[in-house]
């Protein structure tokens, strides 16, 4: 059994993260740093060093004399993102479902489960789940590098997911989706895991693609 310690700046940069990405602080925001140190009751030194991290990971910038804002939502980011996220997760998706053991398995189903429990799909923990159960089809491919990259563009692509489940049927047809990928994943079926992971996430971007170019006119 390991002991993982987090700093006091790991802490500060889940919290501001969770913020981020369940829309609290809204896409544009200013960081108010004395006012969220105080709020936290950390220094300003955990906070900024949070806040560089974040700005790394493109969910804040940063602007000379002003401080920090959350980065925008643009039509560009997003289909940068799941334009690489099509590319290796659907491919990553079907390895993993052959090299899946049981309790892969068994996790896959409790991540599909939890998710279908959520009956608020704009809360918080809805998306993170939408982001588990995705994940849950990668890792037990094996592949390190591959699935940290792919858990680092479903973090970016989170803010994103959560408009694309505005509309109800959207949120209606993903859990359909999300069925019949568990199912064909749950059998080692390879080959329709790749493509029902590709367009599930193919439909995604077509869908934010006319949703942002709308919010842009």
């Amino acid at each position: 059994m390991s002991i993982v310690v987090r700093t006091l700046s790991d802490q500060v940069y889940g919290l501001v993260r969770e913020r981020i990405l369940s829309g609290q602080i809204a896409p544009g925001g200013v960081i108010r740093q004395d006012a969220l140190a105080a709020e936290l009751g950390v220094s300003k030194i955990p906070l900024r060093e949070a806040m560089a991290r974040l700005e790394q990971d493109g969910l804040l910038t940063s602007h000379a004399n002003r401080g920090f804002f959350v980065a925008p939502l643009s039509a560009g980011e997003a289909e940068e993102v799941f334009a690489l996220r099509l590319k290796i997760e659907p491919e990553a998706a079907a390895l993993a479902s052959q090299r899946a053991d049981d309790d892969d398995r068994v996790a896959a189903r409790m991540a599909l489960m939890a998710m279908g429990a959520q009956t608020d799909q704009q809360a918080p923990e809805a998306v993170h789940l939408n982001r588990e159960f995705h994940m849950g089809m990668v890792r037990p491919s094996g592949l390190m590098v591959t699935t940290q990259l792919i858990e680092r563009l479903h973090v970016l692509a989170e803010r994103y997911v959560r408009v694309h489940l505005e509309p109800r049927e959207r949120h209606l047809r993903a859990a359909d989706e999300h069925h019949a990928l568990l199912e064909a994943w749950l059998a080692g079926d390879a080959v329709t895991v790749e493509r029902l992971v590709h367009d599930h996430i193919a439909g995604a971007l077509t869908d934010l693609r006319e949703q942002l170019g709308r919010a842009a006119d």
